[in-house]
């Protein structure tokens, strides 16, 4: 019998969220304002959702100097956006009904955005902690999830992270819990394969089975 987790941590965009329109509109608009003439397909762009904009910029050739401004910029795109192309992804909303466990978040986004878009969208009193990349290192780094496991008050080795990439993989790996691979998102299954997810779901009421 599969042990139920005590403490689930959650990726947002393409785990909880189908965000990608908004997110690649954002970066498409910013990227056109800084000069960028190359591929701004969303096929392209998907590619870059839950790692920071730095690295997105980074691969793409921009100067590290330029790369605050352009950070800023799209952060004021995005928020005037108001999550209007965003969706709760089918079944998610149950599924957080029916987790009996404690749950966090261990996203990208910073911490006002993330608790704002879960306000916007009904889900943000089913989490009992709220935590973002403030200042810290992205994923795959783990520090988010060592800021999230802190602020829920947990171990480790009693959590599980849902997430929808391998940048969620990797980090959850190197942060000591145990990992959940979801097939809805956006990340690419063979690169998230290669850091051996303890679990896959295909769909959001396969976590509710995971015991």
């Amino acid at each position: 019998m599969i042990p139920k987790f005590p403490v689930y941590l959650f990726d947002i965009d393409g785990t909880i969220m189908d965000s990608a329109a908004d997110i690649c509109a954002a970066q498409r608009e910013v990227l056109q304002a800084a000069g960028f003439v190359g591929d701004l397909s969303d096929e392209a762009l998907r590619r870059f959702i839950g790692q920071h904009l730095i690295d997105l910029f980074a691969h793409l050739g921009f100067p590290e100097e330029r790369h605050d401004a352009m950070v800023q910029h799209y952060r004021s795109i995005y928020l005037s956006r108001g999550h209007s192309e965003t969706r709760v992804y089918p079944g998610v909303a149950d599924m957080l009904v029916g987790l009996e466990g404690r749950k966090s978040t261990a996203t990208t986004k910073g911490t006002p955005t993330t608790r704002a878009v879960l306000e916007q969208f009904g889900l943000l009193h089913h989490f009992d902690h709220i935590q973002g990349t403030d200042g810290f290192p992205a994923k795959p780094e783990p520090d988010v999830i060592h800021a999230s496991i802190q602020g829920v008050g947990a171990r480790p080795e009693d959590c599980l992270l849902i997430g929808d990439s391998a940048a969620d993989m990797e980090a959850g790996k190197r942060a000591g819990v145990r990992t959940c691979a979801v097939r809805w998102g956006y990340g690419d299954l063979e690169a998230m394969a290669r850091w051996d997810p303890d679990y896959w779901i295909d769909e959001p009421s396969q976590l509710l089975q995971l015991r």
